[in-house]
């Protein structure tokens, strides 16, 4: 699992010009076919939402090396990501740093 993740709803992922997805690697869905249990490819529509992930790939899932339907990381990709969707990864470093600065010392 990754660091950090956002879920994009897919419809805003597809204004990408060079958008394309691995259908292949989507989630899998069981379905009952028969009265036996068949796992599939669950198939995405506009309602469905993506986790862009850290490293700007796109996954169906939170976790950031399973389900990746997108992993063209260009530039032109990057700035869709920031300019376009507004991705930015918090700096939790620094957060972290100024919690431990603002905190009072604890007695003992």
């Amino acid at each position: 699992m990754g660091k950090y993740c956002k879920a994009y709803p897919i419809q805003q992922l597809r204004q990408f010009n060079n958008w394309t997805e691995n259908l292949e690697n989507t989630r899998k869905e069981k379905q009952e076919i028969d009265g036996k249990e068949v796992e599939h490819n669950r198939v995405l529509t506009d309602d469905d939402f993506l986790y862009l992930q850290e490293n700007y790939v796109v996954t169906d899932g939170i976790f950031k090396d399973e389900n990746i339907v997108f992993d063209a990381v260009t530039p032109e990709w990057k700035d869709f990501c920031t300019n376009t969707l507004s991705f930015e990864i918090p700096n939790y470093g620094s957060a972290e740093a100024q919690t431990l600065t603002n905190s009072e010392p604890v007695e003992s």
